[in-house]
């Protein structure tokens, strides 16, 4: 009860509301489970931290009401964020691709240092090797029950704030504790399902997609509720790379969607480009100019590849336009929590006050971060939703 809020989880939603509590003046306790805080920071954009995103917009997330975030991202933007990194860390964005911004030092734990030393100048505590095991309402007082390096530990608190993330990764001390609260409390819970992941392959065309393992292509990837147009890898299970990693939060088991292995031509022009001088290569030798041999010879399966183009027919024309802009893909299932980037789903945000983050049902209790049902793409968005939410937390305690 000495502490204004005790904060559960020191990933970027917990560190920045304890940092900004900090700055309004207010004394927090935060609780991690792991011997560092910020590990999954840490290891983000492989080891550079993908910070923020210039382009951030509501559109840019998955949630069964994502104009929830009106209320949070008007509180702090894109540029709030920016200039906390170079304020308190020297830390200036340096854009990537699609508006990424990674720090300028590309090093993640510069990022994490800000927050160290602010909790560290604002005299906030920092419980390493705690782990949160159970919630208890006592009146208008919250208690938690707390492994804390070994010994049983137990926290009383009139505002807590649960920031524990969602289940990936479990290496990194995933937890299920906010989805556990939020059901012992009967909130209304979005399913979940992992998020930013691999997809597999698997039955007849699984060795198909084996036989390209390593190879990369810039292709546009589809289905009914979205589009991506980024790089797809091939791997010895299935597919991967940015594209695929996007539409798999808008996939769901079962659904067909659609890739195009060419999105920046037209293959039936570059067939009548043929015809008009000659058309004596083959289809094969065409598709050369624009993919790996292993992959045209993989086409092969599918496409009249040894056909001179002279003799192509127009319904095999047309079959080879259809394959490459509208190659069809049957995902068996995906990789799993522990190779998703975050979790889909999570503490439904109608329980939740759109300004504070605080449930409504509970004054005092505060949910953010990954355990709410807001899922950024992938590009630093889920990052921003991070930092907007602890900040907007800190600012009620």
């Amino acid at each position: 009860m000495e502490y204004d809020a005790v904060i559960i989880g020191a990933g970027a939603c917990g560190l920045m509301c304890a940092a900004q509590a900090g700055m309004l003046g207010k004394r927090t306790l935060v609780i991690e489970g792991n011997d560092r805080v910020g590990a999954k920071i840490l290891i983000s954009g492989g080891g550079r931290c993908n910070f923020t995103n210039l382009y951030t917009s509501i559109d840019n997330f998955v949630s069964e009401n994502p104009h929830f975030l009106h209320g949070v991202f008007s509180q702090w933007t894109v540029e709030d964020t920016c200039a906390f990194f170079e304020r308190y860390g020297g830390i200036q964005g340096k854009e990537k691709t699609l508006g990424q911004l990674f720090p300028s030092t590309n090093k993640a734990k510069d990022i994490v240092a800000v927050f160290s030393n602010l909790l560290d100048q604002t005299d906030q505590d920092v419980w390493l090797n705690a782990r949160a095991e159970a919630f208890h309402v006592e009146g208008e007082v919250y208690r938690i029950d707390v492994d804390y390096q070994g010994r049983r530990r137990e926290l009383r608190a009139k505002k807590v704030v649960i920031a524990s993330g969602g289940l990936p990764v479990a290496k990194l001390g995933a937890s299920d504790f906010a989805l556990r609260v939020a059901r012992q409390l009967d909130l209304n819970v979005v399913r979940t399902a992992p998020a930013l992941v691999p997809l597999t392959v698997t039955g007849n065309q699984a060795s198909w997609y084996a036989s390209l393992s390593g190879n990369t292509v810039f292709a546009r990837v589809w289905n009914q509720r979205a589009s991506f147009e980024e790089n797809i890898l091939f791997t010895h299970w299935g597919l991967s790379g940015p594209a695929i990693l996007q539409i798999s939060s808008y996939w769901r088991p079962g659904e067909v969607f659609s890739v195009d292995l060419l999105p920046n031509a037209d293959i039936a022009e570059q067939i009548k480009a043929e015809r008009n001088s000659g058309g004596k290569r083959t289809i094969g030798q065409l598709l050369g100019d624009f993919f790996s041999r292993r992959l045209v010879e993989a086409l092969a399966t599918f496409l009249p590849t040894d056909i001179k183009i002279a003799s192509l027919s127009k319904a095999d024309a047309k079959h080879v336009a259809e394959c490459i802009h509208r190659f069809q893909v049957k995902a068996a299932g995906d990789k799993g929590y522990d190779k998703a980037e975050v979790m889909r789903g999570g503490i439904a945000t109608d329980e939740l006050n759109p300004k504070t983050l605080e449930v409504k049902k509970f004054p005092g209790l505060y949910f953010g971060g990954e355990a709410v049902d807001i899922t950024g793409w992938l590009g630093g968005y889920n990052f921003q939703w991070a930092w907007s939410a602890g900040y907007a937390i800190a600012q009620d305690l």
